[in-house]
């Protein structure tokens, strides 16, 4: 039947062929395969080449970046790409007194607690525009606040930064003197209420320039990567569309969660926000050994 249909072949060929069993390369990437398409519909879903080689890795897979770039493309399976960003920070009038900026585009920090950063963006539901402000610690990356409101007020922001005081004291690890709250220029942040708070917990507030995302880029970056693996469609958390805020509660709480359990994070080596914090306290706790005497 080969023949007839114009594949030259020689019949031992066929017969080895037939009797072979498949190939190491074969047996590894239909394995790699399928873990693959175990993510379509998930979080990890949203990995792109280089993170989903760690992804696979860390759930003891042995395999080389080249490999899961030809079988995702072989498969069709791609990160989700980031997408425009519509601007959301209105200023303060121009004699309203602002914060100095003590950040100074220095998003690093030596421990957790030190340095925050925050911002907010917008979600069209059918019952109107939702907006959700987040609080992102710079030592790990970790979003410790965030809260969804249906007005872009001063009391929107304020939640958010209550929010972050109590998890970090819920957690143990409570914040104490010296912490920084960096944030862009809008009014919100600006208020003469939302320094007050500030003054009352003892915070340092820290206020970029107006109109310069890298002032904040940080928090911007947070955003883009909440617009793109929770705002977009097709996202896995949450079937869509949304219709008011409770929607846009829940799914912003589901990715949350996985954001600081789960997801990797290149600037802490591939690891979760949780685990890179969790880490820093084990060390600490962790007796050092004394020096030897001279």
């Amino acid at each position: 039947m080969l023949t007839e249909r114009g594949v030259k072949v020689a019949p031992r060929t066929y017969r080895n062929w037939k009797t072979a069993s498949p190939s190491r390369r074969t047996v590894a990437d239909a394995h790699l395969t399928n873990a693959l398409r175990e993510t379509v519909g998930t979080a990890e879903g949203l990995y792109g080449r280089r993170k989903m080689t760690v992804h696979l890795r860390r759930h003891g897979h042995d395999v080389a970046a080249c490999t899961v770039d030809r079988l995702m493309r072989d498969e069709g399976l791609s990160g989700a790409v980031r997408g425009r960003r519509h601007r959301t920070t209105m200023p303060g009038g121009s004699d309203s007194r602002r914060a100095p900026d003590l950040v100074d585009r220095d998003f690093t920090a030596e421990v957790p607690n030190r340095k925050w950063v925050t911002d907010f963006t917008y979600c069209r539901t059918w019952a109107g525009f939702v907006y959700v402000a987040f609080v992102i610690d710079c030592f790990s990356r970790a979003i410790v606040g965030w809260h969804a409101a249906t007005v872009k007020d001063t009391a929107m922001v304020t939640t958010a930064l209550k929010m972050a005081l109590w998890r970090r004291d819920h957690t143990g690890h409570p914040v104490g003197s010296g912490l920084i709250h960096h944030s862009d220029a809008g009014s919100q942040y600006t208020s003469i209420s939302f320094a007050e708070t500030l003054v009352l917990e003892g915070i340092a507030a820290s206020i970029g320039s107006v109109g310069d995302a890298y002032d904040n880029a940080l928090a911007e970056s947070t955003i883009g990567l909440f617009k793109t693996e929770v705002i977009t469609k097709g996202n896995p958390f949450h079937p869509g569309p949304y219709k008011s805020v409770e929607d846009v509660e829940y799914a912003t709480m589901e990715w949350v969660d996985w954001f600081n359990r789960s997801r990797l994070h290149s600037r802490l080596g591939y690891v979760p926000s949780d685990e890179f914090e969790a880490a820093y306290y084990a060390h600490l706790s962790t007796p050092q050994p004394e020096p030897s005497p001279i």
